[in-house]
């Protein structure tokens, strides 16, 4: 009888022990897997017309102003041809808001354009486009490029300029059919700068 007293408490404490065993691995398992570091889902920037003017209004009236040129068409231009900063050539790391092509300080990046084969059929090809550090190195060698022209013609965006054109709308004309062979670049940037009451930005700081 006292042996077989023993041996059940032996065969209680051999089960506790289990029980407390089993419970301990389950907590540890919970616990470890609660501690696992979860994956951050990367989240592309996507800015409104509105949010993407407001970032680069302040520098592009800088860099417009040192050049003589009218700020609401530099932002105008690369709110419309950066699809408002969303477009792969102008997020990072390229910051290209104007989509000029070639390269910059040895920096470029090539993505597919099409390209008109001179018979009006277009066809996709692989381009080498500037890169930026930000969107000041774009604006400001956009500014260079108007200023210094083409190969061809050193004053060919003469007429962007302050100096040649008295309203940001002979600017905009000025660069329709030159910078853009959109016969409506000019009332697509116009009206852009109404909306956004982008002359504003023309005013000059000093």
């Amino acid at each position: 009888m006292r042996k077989a007293s023993q041996l059940l408490i032996g065969i209680i404490i051999a089960l506790s022990l289990f029980i407390f065993c089993v419970v301990l691995l389950v907590k540890t398992l919970i616990f470890n897997n609660e501690a696992q570091p979860k994956p951050v889902e990367s989240k592309k920037v996507g800015y409104t017309e509105k949010e993407f003017i407001k970032k680069i209004a302040p520098t592009a009236q800088k860099i417009a102003d040192r050049y003589g040129l009218y700020a609401s068409v530099m932002i105008a231009q690369a709110t419309l041809e950066s699809n408002s900063g969303n477009s792969e050539l102008a997020s990072a790391p390229n910051y290209n808001l104007f989509g000029i092509k070639g390269t910059y300080k040895g920096e470029s990046v090539l993505l597919p354009t099409q390209e008109d084969d001179g018979k009006g059929n277009l066809r996709t090809i692989d381009a080498a486009f500037r890169k930026y550090n930000s969107y000041e190195e774009s604006m400001k060698d956009y500014a260079i490029l108007l200023k210094n022209g083409t190969s061809w013609n050193k004053k060919f965006y003469k007429k962007t300029f302050k100096s040649s054109a008295s309203t940001y709308q002979e600017a905009t004309e000025a660069l329709t059919g030159s910078y853009a062979t959109d016969t409506k670049y000019n009332k697509k940037l116009n009206a852009m700068i109404q909306q956004y009451n982008l002359q504003k930005y023309d005013e000059s700081k000093n």
